[in-house]
């Protein structure tokens, strides 16, 4: 069965006008439950994880420093949130989403957080909407446990996972690739273990070529036994922080390609949600929404 990571706590209330569409992750499991993609049984309810799991890959003075509300005003005002115990408490429970959920894909091939993607975090700081690294600290995870020996996360959003490069960036053990838009944040992008900078207005076809003739190569390089994959829809061309020029359809491909790849190769994935900012919330939770029906059409 296909098992996701869902809290109320994800949707967090935020000041009128503000640019991240919070919603989304209210209609997003109702979507897919209207539909009977999911039913009640699919979702999971995360918990608090233990901070040992975190400081395997956030300095401690940060960390501490969002459990107490004590980060000075610049580095919050990276984060882009209003602090607070309540956000911070979210980004706790999504983390334990993400931890709980590699458990799931081990046992089913794949498993997925409603939530996460947060891969602007850096070891002690965070950024653009991201505090803790969901899929960093999942790797580590699934390290200390002894349940994985070579991961490969893969970063589909329209922005690079700059805090995943910094975190991993001496470690032969974590490969991350990250295809993103040349011309979008962070400006001064990290460097990944393998990085493709995307032409503004790229479309399906240029996009599902180029996925396509590297991912399969690193798979067969790296062999990875587990996949962490970001699957954020700021791809598609109605987005309002993206550049790129792809359909809703093509992202649904692309989602295909990566899903089949690892379905292919019996390696369990993990799936975080990433970015969708297009101004209409329903195009936002249509695309998600096709990465859980992808799910369940490859995996059951």
């Amino acid at each position: 069965m296909l098992k996701i990571a869902f809290h109320p706590i994800y949707k967090h209330p935020l000041p009128e006008g503000h640019r991240f569409p919070m919603e989304k992750y209210d209609l997003l499991p109702q979507q897919l439950l209207h539909e009977g993609t999911c039913s009640e049984d699919n979702f999971f309810k995360p918990e608090r994880p233990n901070d040992k799991y975190i400081l395997a890959v956030h300095e401690p003075e940060y960390y501490y420093d969002l459990l107490n509300i004590t980060l000075d005003q610049r580095a919050a005002r990276k984060i882009g949130f209003p602090l607070s115990e309540v956000l911070v408490e979210r980004e706790r429970l999504i983390t334990d989403g993400t931890l709980k959920a590699t458990e799931y894909a081990l046992q089913n091939g794949i498993a997925m957080n409603i939530a996460g993607g947060t891969h602007h975090a850096y070891t002690n700081r965070g950024e653009a909407f991201c505090m803790l690294n969901d899929q960093a600290i999942g790797a580590r995870y699934l390290q200390a446990k002894g349940l994985s020996k070579k991961i490969l996360i893969v970063d589909l959003d329209v922005h690079q996972g700059n805090g995943t490069a910094e975190i991993f960036k001496n470690d032969k053990s974590v490969y991350t690739f990250s295809m993103h838009g040349k011309s979008n944040y962070p400006f001064k992008k990290e460097q990944s273990d393998l990085d493709i900078a995307l032409d503004n207005d790229i479309n399906d076809k240029d996009y599902l070529k180029i996925l396509k003739s590297t991912l399969p190569r690193i798979i067969d390089m790296q062999n990875p036994d587990f996949i962490f994959y970001l699957c954020g829809v700021d791809v598609i061309a109605s987005d309002k922080l993206g550049k790129l020029g792809m359909t809703i359809n093509g992202c649904k491909e692309r989602d295909r390609f990566v899903l089949q790849q690892c379905k292919n190769n019996s390696i369990p994935v993990m799936c975080s949600m990433g970015g969708g900012y297009s101004p209409d919330i329903k195009t936002i939770v249509d695309a998600h929404a096709n990465t859980f029906r992808l799910a369940q059409e490859i995996f059951f």
